[in-house]
């Protein structure tokens, strides 16, 4: 399970905090998905592999999980695993391949036979028992979960090619002009009808991979001891020595939110009437933990079009379509559009409010940004990228700027009447 590395699409987010801890839609992180999702699919030993160790991480997995998936006779456990120097290893994990590598002493121990690789960053829903018993069904070696793409977004992706049996004959990396044609496939194989076929003749990897226990002990020790990268590296190599890759098709929402763009209007999307991905589904929620937070109280408010999270408090300001993360503090006259605004970690007591205090000062404007957790925005302040900037890096003051979109840094303070 990815906690990422280089290069850091995320930051500022993931300067404080490994990146499966961002917070998402008002009440999670990023990590609540793929738990949450092999908790309804029956999968109960996780780990988070993650690049660096992250208190938030730990504190949240620990207390929203264990006690879920972990009792006297149910055997299962949401644990990270940081990267660490050891005698054979000084380094930080160098990709995904090499974290698993790093740590397959750890996964010997469980004597399971499949290995269930997930990413921190993707946003889906999805029951895992269907991908493994295709897994199984087939005998293959490897199972990569697939998405069927159109043309146009199908460049920016890594693309596969099946026989008719659905059995991955070649892979191409973010390919272009002829060779981005040469990839079409016919998806009816996977189990798409011929409309839909025809819109979508290509399939990207979701960077979500069935191993069987053997072909990963060979490959990441014998066939490829040096390699970083799954998608780039073993699993062609694997087809490459004739091992069985199979592809497993996937015909929902699914969205790659590893870069800050990505990540802000998935959030956003959350706001729309009928959103592309829902917290509602009895069937199959998603969980996260308690906190045992009082109801959000909107005093003289007008809100349309937004999420709320739990234990804010908005007085006499306006939110439209945006995102408030729980425990936010509105002060009043505050105009708020089109903002993901992440909350806070804790309520600050009367006594311990500096000059300017935890939230969103009074008569504050807020147009197309991101408030990471427990920032201190003054009175009279204007986020609203007023000289229409696409990137800045202006870490001292306490923002960043990435596609338009500016980013306000955890823990920053932005004096009262600052205009960015």
């Amino acid at each position: 399970r990815g906690g990422g590395g280089a290069p850091p699409r995320l930051y500022p987010l993931t300067k404080m905090r490994a990146k499966p801890a961002v917070p998402l839609g008002a009440n999670y992180r990023l990590i609540d998905i793929p738990v949450s999702n092999c908790i309804n699919s029956n999968v109960n030993k996780i780990y988070c592999l993650t690049q660096f160790n992250s208190a938030s991480l730990n504190r949240h997995l620990s207390q929203a999980y264990n006690s879920n998936v972990g009792s006297y006779n149910n055997q299962g456990f949401v644990e990270v695993l940081a990267a660490q120097q050891s005698p054979t290893n000084p380094e930080w994990f160098q990709g995904t391949a090499d974290a698993v590598r790093q740590y397959l002493w750890l996964f010997r121990e469980s004597k399971t036979q499949e290995y269930l690789i997930l990413s921190g960053d993707h946003l889906y829903r999805m029951d895992y028992q269907d991908f493994i018993a295709r897994h199984r069904e087939v005998n293959a070696d490897i199972t990569v979960g697939a998405v069927p793409m159109d043309e146009e977004r199908a460049a920016a992706f890594g693309l596969m090619k099946i026989d008719d049996t659905g059995r991955i004959i070649d892979f191409a990396e973010k390919p272009t002009g002829a060779e981005l044609k040469a990839m079409q496939v016919d998806t009816t194989v996977l189990g798409l009808d011929a409309e839909r076929a025809k819109e979508m003749p290509y399939i990207a990897s979701m960077g979500i991979y069935v191993f069987n226990r053997e072909a990963m002990e060979q490959l990441l020790t014998k066939n490829f001891p040096t390699a970083n990268d799954f998608g780039s590296e073993v699993i062609p190599g694997a087809k490459d020595l004739g091992m069985h890759v199979q592809a497993h098709l996937f015909d929902g929402y699914w969205e790659d939110i590893g870069t800050i763009k990505a990540f802000y209007e998935s959030n956003l999307n959350l706001c729309e009437a009928e959103p592309n991905f829902s917290f509602y589904d009895q069937k199959a929620p998603i969980y996260t933990k308690s906190r045992y937070l009082p109801p959000s109280k909107l005093m003289d408010s007008h809100i349309s079009k937004s999420v709320i999270g739990d234990g804010c408090y908005i007085e006499k300001s306006s939110v439209h379509h945006s995102v408030v993360g729980l425990r936010t503090l509105i002060s009043p006259g505050c105009k708020i559009e089109f903002a993901l605004i992440m909350g806070a970690d804790y309520f600050e007591q009367s006594d311990e409010k500096g000059p300017v205090p935890i939230g969103i000062g009074a008569g504050t404007i807020l147009k197309k940004c991101i408030i990471d957790k427990n920032a201190r925005i003054g009175k009279n302040v204007q986020i609203i990228n007023e000289k229409n900037l696409k990137e800045a890096a202006c870490e001292a003051e306490g923002y960043f700027i990435k596609d338009y979109i500016v980013t306000i840094c955890k823990d920053a303070v932005i004096a009262d009447g600052t205009i960015i």
